[in-house]
């Protein structure tokens, strides 16, 4: 039970340092009347999928860009960008392009002062470790801790958006694929 007391140890004190007031700034940028676009590469993008998920659940609007339906990007979209480093390649550049196209961007990063962070209309700092090294350090292999700790906060942002749009669990509960 020792190695798994560490890695909740690592994983509770990165959350202690996300800071809720990044979470509100962006809360505040999500709105259903805008479609929400999600990206991310690698163990990072699986973990904004669920995030997406989550969003249809409550009743969003959502898009993963990538995937086959995804459309295309429009001044007024508001797009959520996940990158440890805030430096890959395939989430930066779709996202400069976003902005430049006129849509709000919320940054998720491990490190505010990188590209990713920088740009963002809103930016949620994660700290955990990346595979660069940037974060906290982790006994855990690559971007492990980042990616836990990112799905913990955008679970936390999902239920900051249910509660204030008064969305039940009952009510997300109808939307959940009844498929199995």
């Amino acid at each position: 039970m020792k190695l798994i007391e560490e890695v909740v140890s690592e994983v509770n004190e990165v959350m202690s340092l996300v800071d809720e007031n990044q979470l509100e700034q962006a809360e505040k940028l999500i709105d259903k009347d805008k479609r929400i676009f999600i990206l991310g590469a690698g163990r990072s993008g699986l973990m904004a999928k669920g995030f997406a998920m989550r969003l249809m659940h409550i009743g969003y609007t959502v898009f993963v860009i990538g995937e086959t339906i995804t459309p295309s990007i429009q001044a007024g979209d508001v797009l959520v960008s996940v990158s440890g480093s805030g430096k890959t390649g395939s989430v930066l550049n779709p996202s400069k392009k976003a902005k430049e196209t006129g849509a709000t961007l919320i940054s998720v990063t491990s490190d505010q002062q990188s590209p990713l962070g920088q740009i963002g209309d809103a930016t949620i700092v994660v700290p955990g470790a990346t595979k660069t090294g940037d974060g906290l350090k982790s006994i855990q292999l690559l971007s492990t801790l980042f990616d836990q700790s990112v799905h913990i906060t955008l679970d936390v942002l999902c239920l900051m958006v249910s509660r204030r749009d008064n969305i039940s669990n009952d009510s997300a509960k109808a939307t959940h694929s009844n498929m199995e």
